[in-house]
C-alpha cells in the first residue's frame, strides 16, 4: 500500500476525514475543523496588524467574471461549472427514466451563471475594479473561500474542494513585491512555530497544453511564484502548503484597476492551503491531537 493511500485510510479510520465515495471529496470531523480554526486564528494574529480588509466570497462566482479572468486559457482541465435542470415536465420524465435505467441523466442539464471558484482571489478583482482607483498606499485584502479544482486523487493533500486563505496586495510593483517578500519570511516563521519542517522553492502553475509549457518556463524564469513545501505524503515530492505569487499587472490590466497615481495596478497574493496545513500537522505530530508536542499545542491554543 502506498504512503498516500495509507495516510488517507488512517484519516478515515480515525474519523478525521469522512469518505464520500469520490476521490478528493471528503467530510471533515469536528477535530479536523478545530485544527483549521486554530491555525486561522494564528494567521489572524500575525496578519491583523496590517489592516487588511476582510471579504468572504461564496464558493461560486459570476460566470462572466470567470470568463474575463482568462482562467480557461490556462487551466481548462481544473475548472468546474454549475449546471441545473431547466427543462419541462417531459424533460423531467426523461431524466427520471435515464436515472432508473442507469444512464447518464446529466446530459439534459444546462449551464448556469455560476462557476465554481478556482481560487479565493478571483472574485476580488472585479469587485475592486468597480470601486475606481485604489487609495493612496494601495489595497490589502483578507480572503477565505472554498475552492474547486478538478483533479481527482487518492492523495488526501490534493482535494477537489478545499479552503484557501489569502492576503492580496494591490498597488505599485514595489509595494506588492515588498508584501510578498515579507510574507515569505513570515510564512517560514509561522510554520516553524508549529513544528513543521519547510523549504521554499520557485514553482509554476499547471498551465495547460503546448503553450502552457512556455508559460510555465516564463513563470519560473521570472520568479513569479514560490511555494512553501512540507512533506505530507511524500518526502521526495513535498506538498505546497503556502504559495507566494506576483501577478505583475495581469489582473490590473484585465480589470482596469489603477493606482492612486493613475498607473496600472500590480498585485501579489499569499495563499494558505488550510486542509493541507492541517494534514501536515497531523502527519508530523500524529493523528491524536492530545499527544501533540506541548509547544505546538500551546501555540495553537489547544
Amino acid at each position: 500500500m502506498d504512503q498516500q493511500t495509507s495516510l488517507l485510510d488512517r484519516l478515515f479510520e480515525t474519523g478525521l476525514l469522512i469518505e464520500t465515495g469520490v476521490e478528493g471529496l471528503y467530510g471533515r470531523s469536528g477535530r479536523f475543523e478545530n485544527i483549521i480554526t486554530r491555525f486561522e486564528a494564528l494567521i489572524d494574529t500575525i496578519g491583523s496588524g496590517d489592516g487588511a480588509e476582510p471579504i468572504r466570497f461564496p464558493p461560486g462566482m459570476n460566470r462572466a467574471h470567470f470568463e474575463g479572468s482568462g482562467y480557461m486559457k490556462s487551466f481548462p482541465q481544473l475548472a468546474g461549472t454549475v449546471h441545473s435542470f431547466c427543462g419541462n415536465e417531459l424533460d423531467h420524465m426523461n431524466l427520471l427514466q435515464c436515472m432508473e435505467a442507469g444512464d447518464d441523466w446529466t446530459k439534459g442539464q444546462a449551464g448556469t451563471d455560476i462557476v465554481l471558484t478556482p481560487a479565493a482571489c478571483y472574485p476580488l478583482y472585479p469587485t475592486v475594479a468597480k470601486r475606481g482607483a485604489l487609495p493612496e498606499g494601495g489595497g490589502l485584502f483578507d480572503l477565505q473561500s472554498y475552492c474547486f479544482r478538478h483533479e481527482p486523487s487518492n492523495d488526501p493533500a490534493r482535494m477537489q474542494l478545499f479552503r484557501m486563505r489569502e492576503y492580496v496586495r494591490m498597488g505599485t510593483p514595489d509595494q506588492v513585491m515588498a508584501f510578498r517578500n515579507d510574507w515569505m519570511e513570515r510564512g517560514k516563521a509561522l510554520m516553524a512555530s508549529v513544528g513543521l519542517p519547510v523549504e521554499i522553492d520557485v514553482a509554476n502553475d499547471p498551465f495547460f497544453g503546448r503553450a502552457g509549457r512556455m508559460m510555465k518556463n516564463n513563470q519560473r524564469d521570472q520568479n513569479l511564484k514560490f511555494e512553501l513545501l512540507i512533506p505530507i505524503t511524500s518526502t521526495t515530492k513535498p506538498t505546497a502548503c503556502m504559495s507566494f505569487n506576483y501577478h505583475q499587472d495581469h489582473f490590473g490590466k484585465g480589470w482596469e484597476i489603477s493606482t492612486a497615481g493613475g498607473e496600472v495596478a500590480h498585485s501579489a497574493c499569499v495563499g494558505f492551503g488550510l486542509e493541507r496545513i492541517a494534514l501536515a500537522l497531523l502527519h508530523h505530530h500524529g493523528l491524536d491531537i492530545d499527544k501533540w508536542p506541548n509547544p505546538v499545542r500551546k501555540t495553537l491554543g489547544f
